[in-house]
């Protein structure tokens, strides 16, 4: 269902794909694997590669935003046993389909930036966690590892060198919540996919008890262009503290959903232009920036917002995994704040009794106002459950439950007024 859009700014890890040049012999083409090739020629040190990634700014792309190379820096390079990188393509935020289309389209960009992480790292095996329910890009991903091993891009003395990278795909369950870093790591393990208590942090004990370093698809799929064209070039085409382009997953109201690469620091404008404006000309009335666990924003607001970790952040959001959803004027706010209620109460694995109970108690209360069932209080009740859940969970689900539930009824309390008044929708289409 998403489609792949090429006429950005500047594109990297998407630029020039079609969906058939995905081959080895077309990445090699591209300039693909010379990162990786020089690292090994010219015998480049880990510390280097990780001051690079440093002064890129490359952040996470996975919805932390947590700096690359710092997180790189963690990894204990001297440690005498077993060390694991793994890849988190598992991808389950609602409105977020990037990763996805990363392996689909540019498979061997995030193989080479992972076998690039592993040099620097001192690391020798790692995984890739896809999503359970993307059969096809799991089945593309599985081909091009074939043809980097059959390459000796991948496997024992890689190009020659003395560093041996073995990299494999794991099929991931479906489940939200091993989208968290280390429920991932407990699923991969065979477990069930609940959240550890941190500390300890995966850098000291990870996968299997070793220290694992855990990077989003885009983070590692950007690596090898960081070193490419250099991290000042790469810093100077986004902002002071949001290096380089990144991918936006644009869908809801708009013209052309899709996939659009752009420097961060965009206008928010500038990519709603790019997704061929709002659909059937209506007004822009609601933007959720960063996935279905960011804070809302009203239109207006978002129109004068750049696409960056700072002002997104200022405007009263995230800017998450950069799945942008855009609602238009017809949309009712109750009811799309249920739809994300509901999904959080599911979703929620159960573990933490603020998170377990109070994701039901808010969904209840949501659906009981769509309804024409509620109260007045039901409002300022809310959002003491969700001051009751958020921060006072193991993994950031609770969060990501609350969050929204405070900005939907901050930035349109008047719409939730209106329900609970007059038992129906304030939105002419809705009544």
């Amino acid at each position: 269902m998403t489609s792949l859009h090429n006429r950005h700014i500047d594109p990297l890890i998407l630029k020039g794909l079609d969906g058939k040049n995905w081959h080895l012999e077309d990445y090699v083409a591209r300039g693909g694997y010379s990162a990786l090739r020089r690292i090994l020629e010219e015998k480049i040190t880990p510390e280097q590669i990780i001051a690079d990634l440093k002064a890129s700014s490359l952040r996470g792309r996975g919805g932390a935003g947590f700096p690359t190379g710092l997180k790189w820096s963690f990894m204990p390079r001297q440690f005498p046993g077993q060390k694991y990188l793994v890849c988190n393509t598992d991808e389950g935020e609602p409105g977020t389909f990037k990763d996805r289309d990363i392996i689909r389209y540019n498979p061997h960009a995030l193989i080479e930036g992972m076998a690039i992480g592993a040099y620097a790292m001192g690391i020798t095996v790692g995984y890739n966690y896809i999503h359970g329910e993307i059969f096809s890009a799991y089945d593309r991903f599985e081909e091009a590892l074939e043809e980097a091993r059959a390459a000796n891009f991948l496997g024992d003395k890689i190009m020659g060198s003395e560093f041996s990278f073995q990299l494999h795909a794991h099929h991931g369950y479906g489940a939200y919540i091993c989208g968290e870093e280390t429920a991932l790591l407990e699923s991969l393990e065979g477990k069930k996919g609940q959240p550890r208590f941190k500390p300890p942090f995966p850098a000291s004990f990870g996968l299997y008890g070793k220290p694992t370093t855990i990077n989003n698809t885009e983070t590692f799929a950007a690596v090898p262009f960081v070193l490419n064209i250099g991290p000042e070039k790469y810093l100077g085409m986004g902002k002071p503290n949001n290096g380089g382009s990144k991918i936006f997953s644009i869908s809801g109201d708009v013209e052309l959903p899709g996939n659009y690469e752009v420097p961060l620091g965009t206008p928010f404008a500038k990519l709603l232009e790019l997704a061929g404006g709002m659909r059937g000309g209506k007004k822009i009335k609601a933007v959720i920036p960063g996935g279905s666990s960011a804070p809302v924003i009203r239109g207006d607001v978002m129109m004068n917002t750049d696409l960056d970790y700072d002002s997104i952040a200022k405007a009263g959001s995230m800017l998450g995994s950069g799945a942008v959803i855009v609602m238009d004027e017809t949309r009712c706010m109750v009811k799309a704040l249920e739809r994300l209620s509901y999904f959080y109460f599911e979703e929620s694995c159960g573990q933490c009794t603020p998170c377990r109970e109070g994701t039901g108690w808010m969904y209840r209360m949501v659906h009981r106002i769509e309804q024409g069932q509620g109260r007045p209080d039901d409002l300022d009740m809310l959002n003491s459950i969700a001051d009751n859940i958020q921060g006072r969970t193991i993994c950031a689900l609770g969060d990501a439950a609350a969050m929204p539930v405070r900005a939907f009824i901050k930035n349109f309390r008047e719409e939730f007024e209106y329900h609970i008044e007059h038992k129906h929708c304030l939105v002419p289409a809705y009544i």
